[in-house]
């Protein structure tokens, strides 16, 4: 019932909002690494993004989606350019109550039992 409800008002996910959502998750674990592993990290490109499963949810009250697929990434480096392919996703993307904006979800789990402690960030 709940995918009717969302899929009525045409608030799913687009292929151009989880390549952003994906892009948000890796500069984050980017900066992450650039600072431990002392690397010059230049920026990457996520390519031939394939979308496989869109799992409608609600989390904290709120319509949410869980997006899965595969995607090729492109690593830029000061001398040269790794290339992942086939890499697999899993974003969780909520769209706000005025239905304008998406957030993309990071669960953080605090013990093994207990619910994620969500942490929520502005797609732009």
């Amino acid at each position: 019932m709940l995918l009717t409800a969302c899929g009525s008002i045409g608030l799913l996910p687009t292929s151009q909002l989880v390549q952003k959502a994906i892009a948000l998750q890796l500069e984050q674990t980017q900066q992450q690494l650039s600072q431990k592993l002392d690397l010059d990290f230049q920026g990457f490109d996520i390519k031939k993004l394939s979308i496989t499963e869109q799992k409608p949810l609600t989390i904290e009250s709120l319509p949410a989606f869980r997006v899965r697929g595969n995607y090729d990434l492109i690593i830029k480096l000061p001398k040269r350019r790794l290339t992942q392919l086939q890499q697999p996703f899993e974003v969780y993307l909520q769209i706000q109550q005025e239905g304008k904006t998406w957030r993309l979800l990071l669960p953080e789990r605090v013990g093994k039992n207990t619910e994620p402690i969500w942490h929520s960030y502005l797609i732009l």
